[in-house]
C-alpha cells in the first residue's frame, strides 16, 4: 500500500513538473475545507484552466476513490495510473487541438424496487477522468449562479437540506404544493437548448465543443450501439451538473415570478398558499418547461395539493 501510494505521488509530482508550461495555466482555483474560493477564470482560456496540473491531479484521485466498473473498453480504475503513464501527453494533446473523442457509454439496466429497472450507464475510465476534470472547473464557474433553493448534486448540500428548506416554507405559511415530475429527465434533455444555455456562461468554444462530443457519444448496449440524439451521459461525473445548468433556467423563472420552491434535481416542489394559486402555477410553469426549455412535463404524474401527507425525496410531511 505504501508502494503504490509512492507510485501514485510521484505520477502526481510528475504530471504537475511536465504541464507547467501549458499557456495561460496558471489559476487561482482552490479549495478550502471542501469549499471553492477566489476564482477567477478568463472567459475564452477555460481548456487551460481544465488542464492545469492541480485540476488533473484532482479528476484523477477523485475518479481513482470513486471506483466503479469499467466501460466498453474494459479497462478498471487500477490501470488508470499506468495507462496515463503512457498515454497522458497524447491525451492532453488532443484535447488541446479538439481532436479527442469520447466513448460510447455502457448501458447496464439496475433493478428498481418496484421490480422495474432503471437504465445506468457507464463511461470508460479515462473518460470518467477527462468528464471530472471538466466537471470540477464548471462547478466552480456555476456554482455562484446556482439557487439556494437547489440542493441536488451540489457541494456541502444534501437532500435532508432540501427537506428542511420545505419545512420553512410550510411554517411560513406555504401549505399547498406543485409536485413538479419531468418525463424521463436525464434522457430527454434538448442537446442544442443544452448547448445554448452552456454558451451563455462557457465562452471557450473548445469547451463546449468538447462537452457536445459527450452528449453525442451514444451508448454500447450489449453489441449494439445507439446514438444520442438527446440526453445527458448518465453514469458520469458531468451528467449531475449538466442536468442543474439546464434546469437553474428553471429555478431562474420561478425566482423571476416571486415563487417560492425546493428543487433537488430534476425533483421539484413549488410552494404556494392556496389550491388555486397551486393550479395556476402548474399550467403556467408546465407551458414554459415545454416551450421555453423543450423538456416534457409527466402530466399524470405531475400533481397539485397539500403539502400535508406529500412525499418528497422518500420522505412525508406533516405539517
Amino acid at each position: 500500500m505504501e508502494r503504490k501510494q509512492k507510485t501514485e505521488e510521484s505520477f502526481l509530482q510528475r504530471v504537475r513538473s511536465e504541464t507547467e508550461g501549458y499557456a495561460g495555466a496558471r489559476t487561482s482555483i482552490g479549495m478550502v475545507a471542501n469549499e471553492f474560493v477566489e476564482v477567477q477564470l478568463s472567459a475564452t482560456r477555460m481548456l487551460e484552466y481544465i488542464l492545469t496540473p492541480d485540476n488533473l491531479n484532482r479528476a484523477y484521485k477523485q475518479v481513482v476513490g470513486n471506483r466503479g466498473s469499467g466501460g466498453i473498453d474494459s479497462m478498471e480504475v487500477e490501470e488508470l495510473l499506468p495507462w496515463l503513464r503512457e498515454h497522458k501527453d497524447e491525451l492532453v494533446s488532443k484535447l488541446e487541438r479538439g481532436g479527442y473523442r469520447p466513448h460510447p457509454v455502457r448501458r447496464v439496466e439496475i433493478p428498481k424496487e418496484n421490480g422495474k429497472v432503471r437504465p445506468l450507464g457507464i463511461p470508460t475510465v479515462v473518460d470518467r477522468f477527462v468528464q471530472q476534470a471538466i466537471a470540477q472547473v464548471l462547478t466552480v464557474v456555476y456554482e455562484p449562479q446556482f439557487s439556494d433553493d437547489s440542493f441536488g448534486f451540489r457541494p456541502g448540500r444534501s437532500a435532508h437540506d432540501a427537506l428542511r428548506r420545505v419545512q420553512e416554507y410550510a411554517d411560513a405559511g406555504y401549505r399547498y404544493c406543485v409536485d413538479l415530475d419531468l418525463a424521463s429527465y436525464f434522457d430527454s434533455v434538448n442537446h442544442s437548448k443544452l448547448i445554448q444555455v452552456l454558451s451563455e456562461t462557457v465562452k471557450d468554444g473548445r469547451v463546449v465543443s468538447l462537452i457536445h462530443k459527450y452528449l453525442n457519444a451514444g451508448v454500447q448496449i450489449g453489441e449494439r450501439f445507439e446514438e444520442t440524439p438527446s440526453g445527458v451521459p448518465q453514469g458520469g461525473p458531468l451528467s449531475p451538473l449538466l442536468g442543474n445548468i439546464m434546469l437553474n433556467e428553471l429555478d431562474k423563472e420561478l425566482e423571476r415570478r416571486g415563487l417560492k420552491f425546493v428543487r433537488y434535481a430534476d425533483d421539484c416542489l413549488i410552494l404556494v398558499r392556496t389550491p388555486r394559486a397551486a393550479e395556476r402555477v402548474k399550467a403556467s410553469i408546465s407551458r414554459y418547461i415545454e416551450e421555453k426549455l423543450l423538456l416534457k412535463v409527466n402530466e399524470e404524474k405531475t400533481v397539485t395539493g397539500s403539502l400535508k401527507g406529500k412525499k418528497f425525496l422518500g420522505y412525508s410531511f406533516y405539517t
